[in-house]
């Protein structure tokens, strides 16, 4: 298991990283982790199920009981099933980030999802993408990649992504849900959003999906040839 290949690709929302793991899990025809679709798909179900994220007997009989699959991928982004029915539109919104954030400060819940995300990691390699990838899921991985970008950016990023999937945003809420989120994935007590010490920095602001893919491309391939 460990000497399968895993590219750690960790940062906050609306940096590219869903867009740019995907890109790169598809041409190498790796398999793909989506943690934060994981996460909002285990807080859509528990909080459908009137389970809130103080109790903990409850979070830890969603996550026995419910059956999380992803499916075919709808342009970049995976179509996210759970129990059986579609719920990639709902998790996707600007709602299931912050009923996410809510859940995934919780210990219980990042205990037991901890184990699943591991489960993915599967020949011919793994292309993992979250907030503690390179930290807490796979402190291993071949390379480890921080993306970020500014809070504008993100935001911006984010708020087009919404409106192209007709859903009714705002810029300026928007982008304080962005700041906000940060403030709490970065200040959580377990888990927290920061760069690995040995990750590689990039900043995505003024690049193109293409120009971060072949970049991330390039650092992989030259940890994959040190690799007996």
């Amino acid at each position: 298991m460990t000497c399968v290949p895993v590219l750690a690709i960790d940062g906050p929302g609306g940096s590219g990283k869903g867009t740019v793991a995907f890109n790169i899990a598809t041409a190498r025809n790796w398999h793909l982790l989506d943690s934060g679709a994981l996460y909002r798909a285990f807080s859509f179900a528990a909080d459908q199920n009137g389970v809130s994220p103080d109790d903990t007997s409850g979070l830890q009989e969603i996550f026995r009981a419910i059956v999380i699959e992803f499916g075919v991928s709808r342009g970049s982004e995976l179509q996210v099933q759970v129990d059986g029915s579609d719920v990639t539109e709902q998790i996707r919104s600007a709602e299931g980030g912050v009923l996410a954030s809510k859940y995934a400060s919780v210990p219980i819940v990042r205990r037991c999802l901890l184990s699943r995300q591991r489960q993915e990691r599967k020949a011919p390699g793994l292309v993992a993408d979250g907030r503690d990838m390179g930290t807490v899921v796979f402190p291993d991985a071949t390379l480890k990649i921080y993306l970020t970008a500014s809070i504008r950016v993100r935001a911006e990023r984010r708020y087009k992504q919404l409106k192209g999937k007709g859903f009714d945003v705002n810029l300026a809420r928007i982008e304080r849900e962005v700041s906000e989120r940060d403030d709490k994935d970065s200040s959580r007590a377990v888990s927290p959003m920061r760069p690995a010490e040995d990750s590689i920095l990039v900043d995505t602001s003024d690049l193109r999906i293409v120009e971060v893919v072949k970049k991330i491309e390039s650092l992989l391939e030259d940890r994959l040839e040190l690799i007996p």
